[in-house]
């Protein structure tokens, strides 16, 4: 069974910076196709914030861009988020996501349980 092991989060300061981690627990061996972000704020539906690709594309949604960073370590078993110039708006609970291969269910999608990142004014 996967697992999206994540940390980071907790209250922050606007304009403060926060990083998130997430890292991919499997007793076997596994392949990362594409791991992301989202975001869900009380009362409002879940949303992409970024997500990277095993290439290590990336893309952002619009409100994040030019503050967030998704990123990998060497051996694309974490993802972080790194989050600066934080903002109100960007409260809610975040929730790490990918699309994991493994030799016994293929590819398949999994979600970390979230985190809480609340940015007060």
């Amino acid at each position: 069974q996967v697992q999206l092991v994540e940390s980071g989060g907790g209250l922050v300061q606007t304009g403060g910076s926060v990083r998130l981690s997430c890292a991919v627990a499997h007793r076997s061996w596994f392949v990362i196709n594409l791991m992301g972000w989202y975001r869900q704020a009380p009362g409002t539906q879940r949303e992409l914030v970024a997500r990277i690709t095993s290439n290590g594309g990336t893309n952002y949604t619009d409100s994040v861009k030019g503050r967030f960073t998704i990123s990998t370590d060497n051996d694309k078993k974490t993802v972080f988020l790194e989050m600066n110039s934080l903002k109100p708006e960007d409260t809610g609970v975040y929730y790490c996501h990918g699309n994991i291969w493994t030799p016994a269910t293929g590819s398949q999608y999994y979600w970390g349980q979230g985190t809480q990142v609340t940015v007060s004014s």
